[in-house]
């Protein structure tokens, strides 16, 4: 996730999503959260324009179309933070800290990351629902390279594993696969088919802990 991605389509579905299963549930965000690199309303972050058709989206949700309006219209800066003070996830638990990894030395990386994720995990601990939002969403175990800078933008598998770990539901943003021919569908496959995860994957960009349907 990144501040200049706040308010797009995305967030409108992803945070519908939440609204939607998340009642009676204590949710826990992990923001993912990675350093903006570019001004908004270039390239990602950009999707704002169904707010401006208010006739086709605003009864999805109202409540969340309205404050997501406001954000985006009201000149206030897009960010995590003005979600969380929104109140529209609700009593939710945030781990909000960043993933800044291009300042921490390469050689100290592997370790940081890991100290980062125990504080995520220590904060969302009283959570019965979880949601990670990383940039580009799920990666490989064997692939995934804490040292290099695009790090912050994944989530390994072993991560996603983890906060599941208790039969937790976990839900986490994922694209669906870019390879050649690539469908929704043999993605799910593909991750499913991991030994390392011994959990169900389900849904379209989305991947679910084991108490979900």
């Amino acid at each position: 996730m990144r501040d200049r991605y706040v308010g797009d389509i995305g967030d409108f579905a992803k945070y519908g999503l939440l609204r939607a299963i998340g009642e009676g549930k204590r949710l826990g965000v992990a923001w993912y959260l990675c350093p903006d690199d570019g001004p908004t309303g270039v390239g990602d972050g950009r999707h704002t324009k169904y707010l401006e058709k208010p006739d086709d989206w605003r009864h999805l949700n109202e409540k969340l179309f309205d404050t997501l309006k406001e954000l985006v219209d009201g000149g206030k800066k897009r960010s995590v933070a003005e979600i969380q003070r929104s109140g529209i996830l609700g009593n939710a638990i945030f781990a909000a800290e960043p993933l800044g990894i291009g300042k921490v030395a390469v050689r100290d990386r592997k370790c940081w990351r890991s100290e980062w994720f125990e504080r995520v995990k220590d904060e969302l601990s009283r959570c019965d629902l979880v949601f990670a939002d990383p940039d580009n969403g799920l990666y490989p175990d064997d692939r995934f390279k804490p040292t290099r800078k695009e790090s912050a933008k994944r989530i390994p598998l072993s991560e996603a594993v983890a906060l599941a770990k208790g039969g937790r539901p976990v839900v986490i943003y994922h694209h669906n696969t870019r390879k050649k021919g690539g469908t929704a569908r043999k993605s799910r496959s593909g991750w499913a088919d991991c030994r390392a995860a011994p959990m169900p994957i389900t849904g379209a960009g989305t991947a679910t802990g084991p108490s979900s349907s």
